[in-house]
């Protein structure tokens, strides 16, 4: 599990002073990104055969409780599913031991065509170890 947080921005709120809906996806891609980052990747990659990225392919968030302004909260990122071809990961917002939400995210391992179009690949035996933590052979 990799754990994150974030601080509620005034912008992030709507009139109520709750923060918009639209902003867990964004923390989630937030969170998304640390957690490359710590295990040395990035959502956009260089390889032998060229650009990797990883476009979305579904989100979802389920709310339980609000978050105001300057609320720091916590996102917890898990990995749900290790595809083929794609990789699901989870994601638990608290704030002070509270549940807020609950979210997932699915992105598709992609290959990019000097043209920049997308084909899905299998995701690189090299990713899924460092997506796991495996130690290097």
């Amino acid at each position: 599990m990799f754990k994150t947080t974030r601080r509620v921005e005034f912008r992030d709120t709507d009139a109520a002073g709750i923060m918009h809906f639209s902003v867990f996806f964004t923390a989630m891609e937030a969170a998304e990104q640390a957690f490359l980052r710590s295990r040395g990747l990035s959502v956009l990659l260089h390889d032998d055969g060229g650009e990797l990225a990883w476009p979305r392919v579904a989100a979802k968030c389920d709310y339980q409780s609000p978050l105001k302004f300057d609320d720091v909260y916590e996102i917890a990122l898990t990995i749900v599913r290790i595809g083929s071809r794609s990789v699901t990961f989870g994601f638990d917002f608290t704030h002070d031991g509270r549940a807020i939400a609950k979210g997932e995210m699915t992105s598709v391992c992609c290959r990019f065509s000097e043209a920049k179009i997308p084909s899905a690949i299998p995701v690189p035996d090299w990713i899924v170890s460092k997506l796991r933590n495996d130690p290097p052979a």
